[in-house]
């Protein structure tokens, strides 16, 4: 039996996948949780994935790995390899201004056309930006610039400090691939970096990740703590990409994910330039283009909702599945971190349509599922407008699994909706990649589905929601 591992570094945690290359079977896995907060310590990630390895048996017997990672993450290095400062993770909104800046500079249009998307907070170069413009003395220190998933694959190369890292700090050893170089605002649809917008981001220019196709190795591992020297180790992705890996997804396909942030993602052939911003064009794993809307607030909008009235998900969902459809006009606009679709960076949460018939657990519990979906279902529009064509819904993330979301989901959504079974679709996207990059051919391995929920629109949920927008 050959195995090969993936690997899906986000935002809250570190988890590994040994799959059979012949079946696509999981054959085990392992966990570690990351720290909490929007700025991590990159060390930190380097360390769940060392103990998520151990809880996954360890990768001796492994033939090829990739990791998968929360994108867009400004991982700063000096000119030993030594992280700089603690990574900006995606959601750390400060750089909100320095996006508008950004588009200021360039305008929207322009920046759409040369890079797919027009920047946000969440963006790699904002980042940059506020890196040069809060604490200058660091942007100078910068000598390259990576994304969490480029970064741990370096390390798993052997590559880093000379103090912690067998092969010393290579600075033109990183590399990366085009899902995640995509997010960063500063490479274009084309294939290339567009160096002006990193000076004009960072200040001055610095080594990037070098771009590998989708079935190209970046190398093999060194003996280190996480691994044995002689893995094959693939280019990695950005999150979603890997997921849209893990489901097989294909044009015609809508990825809809509820992690702690929501996203609609699409694979097509073409790139796409949205100058309004509601949709990047980022570039997926496996050759094609990955249209793409997210949202800051999607499975925690429950988790807080589930805080408030006391209850588990299991509870919270049976509450939201007594009320009716609309939830008798009771509305949460469940922008409780801000929010980057649409851009308020700024926003709190809301709760519309409180009367003394309307308020009560029942309809708060729905009230919350129905606007984390209608957020996801403008995401859909987005996409939408851009040309693509939703010919069924993929719903994935835990709370997918949750049957009062999927059923919701059938009423807020207009097309068919499928639930996978459930899985760690990143950390199997990133091991589809490995098994790819070991034997030259992409796997066709069967993603299984567990719930396909009667199609039920409902419009006055998404009307109510609607007339809420500023």
């Amino acid at each position: 039996m050959t195995l090969v591992a993936g690997v899906d570094s986000s935002t809250q945690s570190c988890k590994v996948v040994v799959r059979d290359v012949e079946t696509g079977a999981v054959v085990r896995t392992g966990r570690a949780s990351h720290p909490d907060g929007t700025e991590v310590d990159p060390a930190a990630w380097w360390t769940a994935l060392v103990t998520a390895v151990t809880d996954a048996g360890g990768l001796d017997d492994v033939a090829a790995i990739a990791i998968g990672g929360q994108q867009h993450g400004m991982v700063v290095l000096d000119a030993d390899g030594r992280v700089i400062r603690d990574a900006l993770l995606w959601n750390d909104t400060r750089s909100a201004q320095a996006a508008r800046d950004l588009i200021d500079e360039f305008g929207a249009a322009e920046l759409a056309r040369r890079t797919g998307s027009v920047p946000v907070a969440s963006f790699t170069a904002t980042k940059l930006r506020w890196l040069r413009d809060a604490e200058p003395e660091n942007a100078a220190r910068v000598a390259a610039v990576a994304l969490p998933h480029d970064w741990l694959t370096w390390r798993l190369l052997g590559y880093g400090p000379a103090d912690a890292s067998p092969l010393g700090p290579q600075l033109d050893a990183l590399v990366t691939d085009r899902s995640d170089a995509s997010g960063t605002s500063y490479w274009s649809p084309t294939g290339e970096y567009d160096r002006e917008l990193l000076i004009a981001a960072l200040g001055h220019d610095a080594v990037l990740p070098r771009v590998l196709g989708p079935d190209e190795r970046a190398g093999e591992t060194a003996a280190t703590d996480a691994a044995p020297a002689g893995i094959v180790v693939g280019p990695g992705a950005g999150d979603n990409a890997a997921a849209a890996l893990g489901l097989g997804a294909r044009p015609g396909d809508v990825a809809v994910s509820l992690g702690t942030s929501g996203t609609v993602f699409a694979v097509t052939a073409d790139p796409i330039a949205d100058e309004t911003g509601a949709a990047a064009g980022f570039a997926d794993a496996s050759g094609n283009f990955l249209p793409i809307a997210t949202t800051l607030n999607a499975a925690r909008v429950l988790d807080a909702t589930a805080r408030l009235l006391g209850v588990d998900h299991a509870q919270l969902g049976e509450l939201a599945l007594a009320a009716e459809p609309g939830s008798a006009g009771l509305v949460l606009q469940p922008w409780f971190e801000g929010e980057r679709t649409p851009n308020y960076p700024d926003a709190t949460a809301t709760l519309f349509g409180m009367t003394l018939g309307s308020t009560t657990r029942e309809n708060l519990a729905r009230a919350a599922i129905e606007g984390m979906l209608c957020g996801l279902a403008d995401g859909l529009d987005a996409v939408r407008a851009q040309g693509v064509v939703a010919e069924r819904l993929l719903l994935i993330g835990g709370a997918a699994q949750n049957p009062a979301v999927a059923a919701i989901a059938a009423q807020v959504f207009d097309a068919p909706v499928e639930v996978p079974q459930p899985g760690e679709y990143v950390a199997l996207g990133a091991a589809v990649q490995a098994a790819w990059v070991l034997t030259g051919e992409r796997p066709t391995w069967e993603v299984p589905v567990g719930a396909r929920p009667d199609r039920d629109t409902r419009p006055i949920i998404r009307e109510q929601y609607t007339r809420r927008k500023p």
